[in-house]
């Protein structure tokens, strides 16, 4: 079957079982399989190179002791291969009894199937699903294990347009655009403290993959990466990805990046890192707990905020990041905004803010997102802002017409020589100083689409959208009002 397919064959399968209900489900459920025979061809080469190798899998879990149909009638199938399944494989799974110095390979079993499903309810078509993906790949074979991306992108393809689980996947051609402008080295660590299902990551072992030269550089590869993300299916779609890149014991976490107090970090062995590419969630709010892990002028309901803040204390000296925000933090004048903006320019450099067209993560939402690019070395000495327009031909982006690497070819062009671009409709790339955003009240509305079309939205993301105008337009008339006290002489 080529490899194109075997996606769609398994939801066609999927879709006749009364216990998978859309598209979230039937991912999630090809997810965990697809682990567990990509763990198992791992497990081979690790007990090829090592003679005293133990599988944290018990034999009888393994996926070449019950997966595997050898045609000789003796397979698990029907209500047989439900019960092993929901009573056998996912409680021993899900149970494993591992100490604190247990390894990370070991660690990620359990994780895997903590929180997991089993959503099928006929053995017979769960055998079918088991078959198709036995047969698809040979992951002990080097070449197929890597053919397999093109699988693993449509997986992730059509979890973007789950409903909300395309919140955890971000286009690959803006994943690779931002580890490339922040050009990762061996020995650096990378990290992503929402990962969600490795985009990022993937990215930056992309460009690592060609300086691995000698054993050392191997080890350096394995350890270069660290990841933490909440939800289940995403963190199991990462720790999957990372085997798939020959991350053997992916540091990569199941649990909550905010849930610590991010003072500690400063202090901490391994609680900063080199390199930071994230997405982080936005949109959504944290409660009052959470938000006591932060000083408290860095304290927001808002998670993109929690998250940007959480980066300002887990960046190394002379490390550097690169971070996708909506427009409602450029222009946001609440407290925790205004002193992230702060931060950002008078205690590191941020030197590039890429203004991206909206679409960009349709069909999930049309929100416009922009990419800040900064580092701890100084502070800022001034700002440059790019706009990024939509390509030729393109009034949108979508599942079918995807924003691609070639898209990103000007601000390439435009990263390495910069100068000012000022269009009749306003400036489409422009350097601000400090001075003049701060005495703009810290609004990085800048360099922004003077002419938007408008499109029939969704309710919850019409009204999302109609918040931030609003905040927007507070933010502008609190300035103004600000520049008249002053030159009345009267207090704001």
């Amino acid at each position: 079957m080529a490899l194109g397919s075997l996606v769609k064959t398994l939801q066609n399968i999927m879709r006749n079982d009364a216990g998978v209900n859309g598209d979230a489900q039937r991912i999630e459920q090809m997810t965990w399989l697809f682990f567990l025979k990509i763990y198992d061809a791992k497990e081979e080469e690790w007990e090829l190179y090592d003679n005293d190798y133990e599988s944290v899998i018990p034999e009888g879990l393994r996926w070449h002791s019950w997966a595997v149909d050898h045609l000789d009638g003796k397979a698990l199938t029907g209500d047989e291969l439900l019960r092993f399944v929901n009573n056998e494989l996912f409680p021993t799974l899900s149970g494993l009894e591992l100490g604190p110095s247990a390894p990370l390979r070991q660690v990620v079993v359990k994780a895997a199937f903590t929180d997991a499903n089993n959503y099928m309810k006929d053995g017979i078509l769960l055998r079918q699903v088991v078959n198709e993906i036995d047969n698809a790949v040979d992951f002990t074979e080097y070449k197929e294990r890597h053919a397999f991306g093109e699988i693993y992108e449509t997986i992730l393809k059509d979890l973007q347009s789950a409903g909300n689980a395309g919140e955890f996947y971000t286009p690959r051609a803006v994943t690779d655009f931002m580890a490339e402008m922040l050009d990762p080295k061996l020995g650096e660590s990378v990290a992503d403290f929402a990962c969600g299902t490795g985009g990022f990551l993937t990215s930056a072992l992309k460009l690592l993959t060609p300086q691995i030269k000698t054993p050392a550089d191997q080890i350096a590869y394995s350890n270069s990466i660290y990841g933490m993300e909440k939800k289940q299916l995403p963190y199991l779609l990462c720790v999957t990805n990372m085997l798939l890149h020959d991350i053997d014991s992916p540091h990569v976490f199941h649990g909550n990046s905010l849930d610590h107090d991010i003072r500690d970090y400063k202090h901490q062995k391994g609680g900063q890192f080199d390199i930071v590419l994230m997405n982080p969630p936005y949109g959504g709010s944290e409660k009052a707990s959470i938000q006591g892990n932060f000083p408290t002028a860095l304290r927001s309901s808002e998670t993109a905020d929690l998250f940007l803040a959480l980066i300002l204390y887990r960046l190394k000296r002379n490390g550097r990041a690169a971070v996708i925000i909506p427009d409602g933090f450029l222009f946001g004048q609440d407290s925790a905004k205004l002193e992230i903006k702060r931060r950002l320019v008078e205690e590191f450099n941020l030197h590039t803010v890429v203004r991206m067209p909206q679409s960009v993560f349709a069909p999930y939402t049309s929100i416009t997102t922009n990419i800040l690019f900064f580092d701890n070395t100084d502070k800022s000495d001034g700002v440059w802002f790019y706009r990024m327009d939509m390509p030729e031909g393109y009034k949108h982006f979508s599942k079918t017409k995807p924003i691609r690497d070639e898209h990103f070819s000007h601000v390439r062009e435009w990263w390495a020589k910069r100068k000012e671009i000022e269009l009749p409709d306003g400036p489409k790339a422009k350097r601000y100083a400090v001075d003049e955003l701060a005495a703009g009240g810290y609004n990085f509305d800048l360099c922004g689409y003077p002419h938007e079309e408008e499109e029939i939205l969704p309710p919850d993301e019409l009204i999302r959208n109609y918040r931030a105008e609003r905040t927007k337009l507070d933010a502008e008339i609190d300035a103004k009002l600000a520049q008249i006290c002053e030159i009345l002489g009267i207090e704001a």
